[in-house]
């Protein structure tokens, strides 16, 4: 059955987000890569999928590949053939090839295998570039059947979100990595240019952390700052989305110009729209005399729209010419205004859910949805809370002319908690812990969660996964632990021949593992495997792919 244009717009923005994901979440490039095209070959229905570099020999490498065996990926059968690659790298635009059958050089590059006679394979590439000249391609081929409605217009508009996402990360590696070096698998080691940035690029004043996440999120940031593009800060409430928003604008060229911020949560619709875009005297009650807007007061500067997700229907029309236009009239006038803002917006919210529901629109959230930058919650980045713990009582004891200190079981208490109002809430902690401690050394006893007395237990939240309207189609997190399922769970496995008493000892293994010894326990049936871990089918086949998996035919 073919799904809907509605559904299978969900399923782009599920996939865009989980690519967002994974692309921000490892610190090996090839392997990122790798899961990329993993995912797209389970969306997309893809016979092979490629992702080529240009080195220093301004030759195309491949850097990672899906749809062969490694040994075939070491042999050269994933090189692109040069015609193509050049056409894609120098004329900067994609390539579409509807049947390959009728191209020689790319049917020889694909071949035959596997295709039935209803079917088709088409070719499609993309350039991976950010700004200049593209260094890389993009490069899937797919099948096909004749009850399949062909959108190319729609595949390669994906893939050049795609592809742009990659050029980012490609980007990011190389400021984080000045001598990193790429050796794709059958080809002559790739060394990527020096970066630009500064040694000290790792770091950002008034952001506490030294965590590989935060590392992560300085690199993006000393990497978007000096340009023009609009950044999305996606992240958790409490996790620093302002202070990496300031940071963008610190860091731009237009640092000397102000920093504008607007919480789109805090007003409603009719006051938000004078707020951010001014209003002419007598516009309405009140209205005595003509004031600017937030747009036109950051002009030349940045503009931060915070909780970018809480507005109206009707308003994201509005600022969505805005963004479009860059001019727009105040209130209650009709004389067009004109501004240079650059946009950092920022939401704790699943907007790929709301566009998915139909309450955020799609058009404003790819004109926001530009860069992407993922915020980490402290609980993923635990080694900080002793740098972040001491900081506050350090703010703490000047501010109220004291001298306490962590003793070292209070620091270790305070590393092991989840925190799930993140920064925010362990600054809350550190202060009521501080205002309640006699003496001068805060122990663990003085910590409330070792009393059972923490005000914020029950609000850790659970998996916010993806949106509703796709969840069939959702792959597993990037770090899913394959774990058994809870009660409940136990009645399909039984019924197979065996239970979870015989995967007891499955908790000590690592993912991959744990993923092997159930499917070989499940005699490599999918579906029986999917019901033992909780899971669908779906996931399970995604599951494989992203740890290299073949699947045992018994």
């Amino acid at each position: 059955m073919m799904p809907t244009q509605r559904q299978a717009n969900a399923l782009s923005l599920v996939s865009l987000y989980e690519i967002s994901k994974m692309l921000t979440a490892s610190a090996n490039l090839e392997a990122t890569l790798r899961a990329v095209l993993n995912l797209l070959s389970c969306y997309m229905e893809m016979r092979r999928g490629v992702v080529a570099l240009t080195g220093d020999d301004s030759q195309l490498h491949v850097v990672a590949a899906a749809g062969m065996s490694v040994r075939d990926m070491n042999a050269g059968a994933a090189n692109l053939p040069g015609e193509v690659g050049a056409h894609i790298l120098s004329g900067e635009m994609p390539m579409v090839a509807e049947d390959v059958a009728e191209m020689p050089s790319l049917a020889g590059y694909l071949g035959a295998s596997n295709v039935l006679e209803d079917e088709r394979v088409s070719f499609i590439g993309v350039p991976i570039r950010t700004f200049g000249k593209p260094f890389g391609v993009l490069a899937i081929a797919r099948v096909w059947g004749e009850e399949t409605a062909i959108r190319f217009s729609d595949d390669v508009r994906f893939l050049t979100m795609v592809a742009n996402l990659i050029a980012q990360t490609v980007k990011l590696h190389q400021s984080m990595a000045p001598e990193r070096e790429v050796r794709p698998p059958g080809t002559a080691t790739v060394r990527r240019p020096a970066p630009r940035a500064k040694a000290d690029a790792r770091q950002i004043k008034s952001v506490i952390g030294t965590s590989q996440p935060m590392q992560e999120v300085y690199a993006q940031v000393h990497l978007v700052a000096p340009t023009k593009s609009t950044v999305m800060l996606r992240g958790e409430s409490g996790t620093g989305k302002e202070l990496v928003a300031r940071a963008v604008h610190a860091l731009s060229p237009r640092a000397q110009g102000p920093f504008v911020k607007v919480n789109c949560a805090a007003l409603p619709e009719t006051l938000l729209e004078s707020e951010l875009f001014g209003h002419e005297k007598g516009a309405f009650t009140g209205a005595t005399q003509d004031r600017k807007g937030r747009f036109e007061m950051a002009d030349r500067g940045t503009l931060f729209l915070d909780e970018i997700g809480d507005i109206t229907p009707a308003f994201q029309a509005k600022l969505l010419r805005v963004l479009q236009e860059r001019e727009f009239e105040r209130v209650g006038g009709n004389k067009t205004i004109r501004v240079d803002v650059r946009l950092v917006c920022a939401t704790n919210r699943n907007l790929e859910e709301a566009v998915a529901r139909g309450s955020f629109r799609a058009d404003l959230y790819y004109r926001i949805n530009v860069i992407p930058v993922f915020l980490p919650a402290l609980r993923e980045r635990r080694e900080d809370i002793p740098l972040l713990a001491q900081h506050f009582l350090d703010a703490f004891n000047e501010e109220n002319g004291r001298a306490l200190q962590f003793s070292d079981h209070a620091l270790r208490v305070l590393k092991s908690c989840s925190f799930p109002g993140n920064v925010r809430e362990l600054e809350n902690c550190v202060s009521r812990v501080a205002t309640m401690t006699v003496g001068e050394v805060i122990d663990d006893i003085n910590l409330p969660c070792q009393t059972n007395r923490c005000p914020c237990t029950l609000l850790l939240p659970s998996d916010p996964g993806l949106p509703a309207a796709a969840e069939p189609a959702r792959p597993p997190p990037a770090n899913a632990d394959f774990g058994m399922p809870g009660n409940g769970s136990g009645t399909g496995a039984a019924a197979d021949g065996f239970g979870l008493d015989d995967l007891s000892d499955l908790s000590a293994l690592p993912p991959r593992d744990r993923l092997v010894r159930v499917m070989e326990k499940s005699g490599w049936v999918q579906a029986k495997a999917a019901r033992l871990l909780g899971m669908t089918p779906r996931q399970v086949g995604y599951a494989l792919r992203k740890y290299n998996i073949e699947i045992k035919r018994l």
